[in-house]
């Protein structure tokens, strides 16, 4: 794995992912779709096909799971069900299936430790971020928690982390974005900040050392680490 690298000076805060970072979500977002597809008359999902979708919010996974059960124009003209549908199964289970990464509580406390401030930027819906992270304990590690729907658009468009740092009081150069994704990466650059990948997550299907980012850490204890170790040099 890449060894991160910083240009910053400091790194004051870090804007974290949730689902695929944090969280194994996964099948919770298949039994979602699958309780949707019951309704549709619709043949089920699997976490193999749901993985590839995960990560550019709800919208784009309800579009890609309808477009090969459906016609094109059949597809087009039930996404409002279906996405309605889906939401309403997803509010049910949100979290049932879903189990926590190794170290990830351990490294928000490391990071909060080290005097970082801490964000959660998702393409989630925030409700449903929010639920999530007061199940498992996370919610009282962030400042600052932005969903898909909290600004006008998503990542990989740079405006949430943005919005983050703003909210935070930090500028971009002094935050490093954490993901799973192509996407976290994207957002992270195009913001002007640092961004650093986990090896564990989704990113839509594709090898995460294809992704561009600052370096590649195996758990966010370990960026945490990374990050002490860049402010406080021996």
């Amino acid at each position: 794995m890449r060894a991160p690298t910083f240009t910053a000076p400091r790194i004051e805060a870090a804007i974290i992912d949730l689902d695929g970072t944090m969280v194994d979500t996964a099948d919770d977002f298949a039994a979602g779709l699958n309780g949707m597809l019951a309704q549709l008359d619709a043949e089920e999902t699997t976490r193999e096909e749901v993985v590839g979708y995960v990560g550019k919010g709800s919208e784009h996974l309800i579009r890609s799971v309808l477009a090969p059960r459906f016609a094109q124009d059949e597809a087009q003209s039930r996404f409002d069900e279906a996405l309605a549908l889906y939401q309403d199964e997803y509010a049910r289970i949100n979290g049932r299936y879903t189990r926590l990464y190794p170290d990830v509580e351990a490294g928000l406390a490391a990071m909060r430790g080290a005097g970082l401030k801490l964000a959660c930027v998702t393409n989630k819906p925030h409700r449903f971020a929010i639920e999530l992270l007061r199940q498992y304990g996370l919610f009282d590690y962030f400042t600052v928690i932005l969903g898909g729907d909290s600004v006008a658009r998503k990542k990989p468009d740079p405006l949430p982390m943005l919005t983050a740092c703003t909210a935070l009081g930090v500028t971009p150069q002094a935050a490093v974005a954490i993901g799973d994704s192509e996407n976290d990466a994207l957002a992270g650059r195009a913001a002007g900040m640092a961004t650093l990948t986990v090896p564990y997550g989704y990113n839509h299907g594709q090898p995460v050392h294809k992704i561009d980012s600052d370096g590649i850490v195996a758990t966010l204890l370990d960026a945490a680490k990374a990050i002490a170790a860049h402010n406080s040099p021996t």
